[in-house]
């Protein structure tokens, strides 16, 4: 029972880290995205796992995860995913590659080859050794790619059922949305987080002036007091969404 549980000092390695991007902007794929990659390979090189999923948000940059395939069986699971959802927009009559949501053109995004250039960035450099399908749970180290769609509460969803412990959500122009877990918000730009400071959990706007490197320091830190019972934002506001992917086409 919860109540008896005891307490107990866990290494990094622990930790399964679910990374999700909502509403970017132009300094996503420069600040937000590239932070969370470092931390990726900070948890992942430390023998624990990362999930990297939305997989529309990744059309045009999959070479990119491909290449770190550990072996041909992960390669060929990852060529079969990816062709596979482009195959179900295909059959429920949506383009494959069309420009983003109109919120990411108004943040400043132009094509889905830049969206995705930067989403793929969240894997950090971790070797990427899985692919599971929607529903199931991630049971490797490294990086595991998932299938779900772009849709935020549908994607976080998935993550969670998927085993992340704590979901790295990067965003340019802020959304409120916690989800099972515990959510970290983290601002691709500083306006946004002083804007924004009850629903961001950290500045990532702070690697244009401090660096990518230390301000992934940084994200850690507070990532081990959130891991450690700190609440995030969305907990303290009680948001704590759930959505399951529905029949028809989710984007």
């Amino acid at each position: 029972m919860a109540a008896t549980a005891q307490r107990t000092a866990v290494p990094l390695s622990k930790l399964v880290l679910g990374v999700k991007c909502g509403g970017s902007d132009g300094l996503s794929g420069l600040t937000a995205n590239p932070v969370v990659g470092r931390v990726t390979d900070m948890v992942t090189g430390s023998g624990g796992a990362t999930i990297l999923t939305e997989i529309p948000e990744i059309f045009g940059a999959e070479q990119i995860l491909m290449n770190r395939a550990t072996d041909d069986a992960v390669f060929g699971d990852t060529v079969d995913l990816v062709n596979g959802f482009k195959r179900y927009f295909l059959d429920h009559g949506q383009p494959v590659s069309e420009n983003p949501s109109p919120g990411n053109v108004a943040g400043g995004i132009t094509t889905l080859e830049e969206k995705s250039l930067g989403a793929v960035q969240k894997g950090g450099h971790a070797p990427l050794t899985d692919v599971i399908r929607y529903g199931q749970r991630t049971t490797k180290a490294g990086l595991t790619l998932l299938e779900a769609p772009g849709n935020d509460a549908v994607s976080a969803t998935a993550l969670t059922a998927a085993g992340a412990t704590m979901i790295l959500f990067t965003t340019g122009r802020g959304t409120p949305l916690g989800f099972p877990v515990p959510t970290v918000k983290i601002a691709s730009n500083s306006v946004l987080a002083e804007r924004k400071a009850r629903w961001i959990d950290f500045d990532a706007g702070q690697a244009l002036e401090h660096g990518v490197d230390g301000t992934a320091d940084a994200l850690l830190d507070t990532m081990m007091r959130i891991a450690s019972g700190e609440p995030t934002c969305a907990e303290r506001n009680d948001e704590r969404e759930i959505a399951i992917w529905k029949r028809g086409v989710t984007l």
